[in-house]
């Protein structure tokens, strides 16, 4: 059997005794910069005020003792938070696991029944939201039988709802800690930490409903401290001008925390680097701008969405930010070549390069290396320190150097499986590994490059979009007796749902010949979609109306005809935009 083994070797000694919290406070490590307990941690984007290590631990303690004593929250109580970033919201996670609990972040855009469906598979025991989403939460909560005074809300602008706010728990739970009823911390005996869960995180798998991914808190921890070694955070290996990480810089905390990559790279790797983290609630590219002008920001974690703006919007023009900016990181999603060399025009002098990951492998399986600022055009970098690969061809055999297969991955930083769901987890957790579901070619180099997605997941601005939700949803609106769902190419978005419906008989005497009414008749159906689903899930790749879904003998979609058939459609689509002088 053909295995890869990453370049960085393997990796130092870890305890598995400690919980997320211990480790980000307390716990010293080769890999980790000593950092002044006074320096900024935390950074509100809108005010500049900062939390530092101290003031960070108080808050977590203080909210930990009021959800210990006021709502009972205890070992294994699931709490969504379904919101925005916020500056509270790492406090918030911490504070979970303090006292035992599971963290399961919530897409702040989705909808009642989404939403729903999270707090019904995690079992929630709480909610934690920002207060625009209260009128969704309230929806979600009343349907899963969960009391309104078991609703918090972070402190904002728009705070005055009448609920408890983060805030007033922290202070509940410091004035309680004088009174003496301090909780008990979750301490873990050795060996422990690799399976006790601290995320419930979502993610699509290879097919299906979003699947809540279990995630101990060893497999957090170890991804934090591969990504350390590999970057070699605490190490004088070139100039303090050439280091990829130096304690004060300042990174960017724009990537969406509910989101593995914002939640672990972008969250507790760019802390234990001992960089400052400003905390920005919602993406807005002028506002994002000036937040990296304005807290002279280094380091940014991004998608290639952003990155295509940053190449091309005009607004670039007028802040002057390469002067700060000095590490891209990309992943999510692949970036188009064309935009990895504009990029490299732009910021020069920056280091930039692509990671790749997972949900499943909690996060980062590879990274670009460190030997050049510049990571290879398509790759997703080397495989980090402890990282195993195999890649397995068609027919079962395996891959050597150079050729293409299915990316498996082994790593201790593995999730455990999907949380009762034995036989998803039977597909994609094998013996030790994760099937990817990607199809790559490792080059003698080490470079990994991923060339193809065997799974039908699509990748919207680097979310994951499962296409049988999507159909399941489109044969509920009553003129569509069959559908299939595809991605079609986007330059910002990567891809976009496509839907090719077969609708019924009644709604094809209807529309017979009236282009207005077929029209009118796929507004309908996307906006169905819309009503029911966030909006990276919308149909924003359109509607197609075909005859036939093709299938297989055993009634299996024939997807892979109709992806052919988008790429018709997107020339076609094209061909016809240049001919009214469109530019796309």
């Amino acid at each position: 059997m053909t295995e890869f083994y990453s370049p960085g070797g393997e990796l130092p000694h870890i305890r598995d005794d400690l919980t997320i919290p211990q480790f980000m406070f307390d716990f010293t490590h080769p890999s980790r910069p000593v950092v002044s307990p006074s320096a900024p941690v935390l950074v509100e984007d809108a005010t500049g005020k900062a939390l530092d290590l101290n003031q960070v631990r108080e808050r977590t303690f203080g909210l930990a003792n009021a959800l210990r004593h006021k709502y009972g929250i205890d070992r294994d109580d699931v709490v969504v938070v379904f919101s925005p970033n916020h500056v509270d919201y790492p406090i918030s996670i911490w504070a979970i696991h303090q006292t035992g609990g599971i963290f399961s972040g919530a897409n702040p855009s989705y909808t009642s029944s989404e939403l729903e469906y999270q707090l019904e598979v995690t079992r929630a025991k709480l909610i934690i939201c920002d207060p625009t989403s209260l009128d969704t939460t309230l929806k979600a909560a009343k349907a899963r039988n969960i009391p309104v005074d078991r609703i918090v809300v972070f402190d904002t602008p728009s705070t005055g709802s009448g609920y408890t706010t983060v805030s007033q728990l922290v202070d509940e739970g410091l004035r309680l800690s004088k009174q003496g009823k301090r909780f008990e911390e979750l301490k873990l005996k050795p060996g422990e930490a690799k399976t006790k869960l601290a995320f419930l995180s979502f993610s699509s798998g290879t097919t299906g409903r979003p699947k809540a991914v279990a995630i101990p808190h060893y497999s957090v921890i170890i991804n934090v401290v591969q990504c350390a070694v590999h970057n070699k955070v605490n190490e004088d290996y070139t100039s303090w001008n050439e280091r990829r990480y130096r304690p004060g810089d300042v990174g960017l905390g724009a990537l969406p925390f509910y989101h593995i990559y914002g939640l672990v790279v972008n969250l507790h790797v760019t802390m234990y680097s001992g960089l400052s983290l400003v905390v920005i609630p919602k993406f807005d590219f002028v506002g994002f701008l000036k937040s990296i002008v304005r807290h002279k920001i280094s380091h940014l974690f991004l998608v290639p969405p952003h990155a295509v703006l940053l190449c091309k919007h005009p607004a670039m023009k007028d802040y002057d930010i390469r002067k700060y900016v000095r590490m891209i990181v990309l992943g999510a999603a692949p970036l188009s070549e064309e935009i990895n060399y504009q990029l490299f025009k732009v910021f020069p002098d920056a280091h930039i390069g692509q990671a790749y990951g997972m949900t499943e492998t909690c996060t980062a399986v590879t990274i670009y290396p460190l030997k050049t600022k510049r990571g290879a055009s398509g790759s997703s970098g080397h495989l980090l320190p402890g990282v195993v690969a195999k890649v397995v061809k068609p027919d079962g055999t395996m891959a050597g150097y150079g050729e293409e297969g299915e990316l498996y991955a082994k790593s201790p930083s593995n999730a455990i499986g999907y949380s009762n769901n034995k036989q998803a987890t039977e597909e994609t957790f094998i013996d030790g590994w994760v099937r990817t579901g990607d199809s790559v070619v490792i080059r003698e180099d080490n470079e990994v490059f991923i060339v193809d997605r065997l799974k039908e997941i699509l990748k919207v601005r680097g979310f994951q979009v499962a296409p049988a939700e999507l159909e399941g949803c489109l044969l509920d609106h009553p003129d569509v007796s069959d559908s299939c769902v595809v991605g079609i190419e986007d330059e910002f978005s990567g891809e976009l749902p496509l839907a090719f419906v077969v609708i019924t008989a009644e709604a094809k005497k209807r529309i017979a010949g009236s282009k207005v009414m077929e029209l009118g008749l796929k507004e309908s159906i996307m906006q169905h979609v819309a009503k029911n689903k966030i909006n990276y899930k919308h149909l924003k790749g359109g509607v197609e109306i075909i005859e036939v879904i093709p299938k297989n003998p055993s009634g299996k979609l024939l997807r892979r005809v109709l992806r052919d058939e988008a790429k018709a459609v997107a020339k076609k689509r094209k061909a016809a935009a240049a001919g009214h002088g469109t530019k796309l």
